[in-house]
């Protein structure tokens, strides 16, 4: 006689109305996905945060006090409120060399090594891979070359007995044999740093804008060509639009490091402080820091600066994204 099968009873079905799990569970998921994200980047903030943050807290803690020598000698700060504020905003040589050797000098430097970069993006984006990647290694030479090495370079090129330029305009019979010294002028002194920062920082524009020009699809550039647009227009109408990030980014970038300049300054003849009508935000805010001992207005002039290129990067950011939404 067979033996009886036993079976399990079935479990009851779950009542959609039926008890749900306990909130402090649901809560502590949540939780733990929201906090995970930052325990991850805990170790780079912190890193931020003592590398950049606590210095900058120690720049603006100083703009406010007059702390000179004697300060550091004895270690008790003299707070001064806003005064040091006060007497820069109301110094003739703000507003009538820094100001202007700061704004200018980055206005054409930014423009010039962003246009030279896109050409060389361009060119790049012509060439064979083999000849773009011989291309890139060489002008990634520039970029690769230090600051201060590639500044002497340049006075050398334009020393006022024994330079490139000086000989080969003396050559030319356009210059005596007593030279021309480029660097006491300010309009001649900035071309020369002009140059050195366009062709330091070409390198990296080009090879930003060559990743954004090969993203763009090859059908794009063959209807506009059908359409007849010209090599101009196809640039304008389809390139421009299609990377405007990439350039927006480059721009940022490029103006965030030429405002903030200072060993092509620094380094040239008469940059160090010796001649005033040259000097720019960064030496400027040094000069009166480290050889004036001015500490608290030097550190001014450092966050008056930073002021501005939050301001610069903030106006290129909301642009880029009235843009991006408009689209």
């Amino acid at each position: 006689m067979a033996k009886p099968v036993l079976t399990r009873p079935a479990a009851p079905a779950a009542d959609p109305g039926g008890p749900r799990p306990a909130p402090s569970r649901r809560l502590s998921a949540r939780t733990r996905r929201l906090v995970r994200p930052w325990v991850l980047l805990a170790p780079a903030l912190l890193a931020i945060g003592v590398l950049l943050m606590y210095p900058l807290a120690r720049v603006v803690w100083l703009s406010f006090q007059d702390y000179g020598l004697d300060n550091v000698v004895s270690g008790q700060p003299d707070y001064n409120g806003l005064d040091n504020y006060v007497e820069l905003l109301t110094d003739p040589y703000l507003w009538t060399v820094a100001l202007p050797n700061t704004a200018v000098f980055a206005v054409f430097a930014v423009g010039g090594t962003v246009v030279l970069g896109t050409l060389i993006a361009l060119l790049l984006r012509s060439l064979s891979p083999l000849w773009r990647t011989v291309v890139t290694g060489c002008i990634m030479v520039a970029w690769a070359m230090p600051a201060v090495t590639s500044t002497y370079v340049w006075i050398w090129i334009f020393d006022v007995d024994r330079g490139l330029v000086f000989q080969a305009l003396h050559a030319l019979g356009l210059i005596g044999p007593e030279g021309f010294n480029w660097f006491t002028e300010r309009l001649t002194f900035y071309a020369i740093v002009t140059l050195n920062i366009v062709h330091h920082g070409f390198p990296f524009v080009a090879v930003t804008v060559l990743a954004g020009l090969l993203t763009i699809p090859r059908e794009l550039h063959e209807a506009a060509l059908l359409d007849g647009a010209n090599a101009w227009q196809r640039f304008w109408r389809v390139t421009v639009p299609t990377i405007r990030p990439v350039f927006a980014v480059v721009t940022i970038l490029s103006t965030i490091w030429d405002f903030k300049v200072f060993a092509q300054v620094y380094l040239m003849p008469g940059g160090a402080g010796s001649n005033a009508e040259v000097l720019n935000f960064g030496v400027w805010s040094y000069v009166r820091s480290f050889s004036q001992q001015s500490y608290g207005l030097g550190s001014a002039i450092a966050v008056l600066l930073t002021l501005m290129l939050l301001a610069i990067t903030i106006v290129y950011l909301r642009a880029l994204f009235r843009d991006e939404e408009l689209r």
